[in-house]
């Protein structure tokens, strides 16, 4: 038998912790900007890999103790676990639903947890994200060259589609981590494009020296000498460091330092004329 709530509130924090158990991606679906329910609708479509994996371990259990391993089933295994964790982390993010260190956190104030929201995102999350993915870049690129694939004869060959989808998956994870830092931006000011890009500095300027130093280096790969070789553009001068007030930089930093500003301010020249 069953008894309706006496007041709202408590049916309000009933219903929130009856969907927290079903589907956290439903937590707060008011605040979702279209970039947290790309990251929830995209995981929950690769959550159903998860009953396909635990049926790949079963299988392969049963057909190694019958004496059948089939080596294509341990790649298989690794394939969908590595892409379920990696589209995962993203959902964590937009879910607040990873593992947390919340002893002082849980008691601070509205403002202040978006504060501390903002600089682990901002600042901190989300530079590590944008260096994973220029190094997974290069990886990926290497494997496909190289059309990678199974140490074993009857495994999982192309396993450069694997490593391909590892350097998309930190993009994914960069827009989960973008979009929740939006949010908490939101609950502190107007979110204008030029304070996005100010009070996440640290990742505005990753992003765009990888912008600048990937626009170079096409451009002389695809424009440059004919008898430039695609491992000897990185050598040359443009990518070397040169000299400023005493201090080494390299050229594609110093162009950092300067269009990092310029970028904000026009921003904030376009969201005035705008008004």
């Amino acid at each position: 038998m069953t008894h309706e709530p006496t007041n709202a509130p408590h049916s309000a924090l009933a219903e929130e912790e009856f969907v927290a158990v079903t589907d956290p991606g439903e937590i707060n679906r008011a605040e979702h900007t279209a970039g947290d329910r790309f990251v929830v609708n995209t995981s929950n479509l690769f959550s159903w890999l998860y009953p396909v994996l635990m049926l790949a371990i079963c299988s392969q259990v049963v057909l190694r103790g019958t004496g059948n391993n089939q080596a294509w089933l341990d790649d298989l295994q690794w394939w969908l676990y590595g892409a379920a964790i990696m589209i995962g982390i993203g959902f964590a993010v937009t879910t607040k639903s990873h593992v947390r260190v919340d002893i002082f956190h849980a008691n601070f104030r509205t403002e202040k947890k978006a504060r501390v929201e903002i600089f682990a995102l901002a600042w901190l999350f989300l530079p590590f994200v944008i260096l994973c993915w220029d190094v997974t870049f290069h990886y990926a690129m290497s494997s496909i060259e190289a059309r990678e694939g199974s140490d074993s004869p009857n495994g999982l060959h192309r396993l450069y589609l694997l490593k391909t989808f590892l350097n998309i998956s930190f993009l994914f994870i960069g827009i989960a981590i973008w979009a929740a830092y939006y949010r908490e931006l939101r609950r502190l000011t107007v979110p204008h494009l030029w304070k996005q890009l100010l009070v996440a500095l640290p990742s505005t300027m990753f992003l765009l020296n990888l912008v600048i130093y990937y626009a170079i280096y096409w451009y002389l790969r695809l424009f440059g000498p004919a008898e430039l070789e695609a491992r000897r553009i990185t050598r040359e001068p443009i990518f070397e460091t040169t000299t400023v007030l005493g201090v080494e930089i390299l050229w594609t930093m110093l162009f950092t330092f300067i269009l990092t500003p310029a970028l904000i301010l026009a921003a904030w020249l376009l969201r005035r004329r705008e008004a």
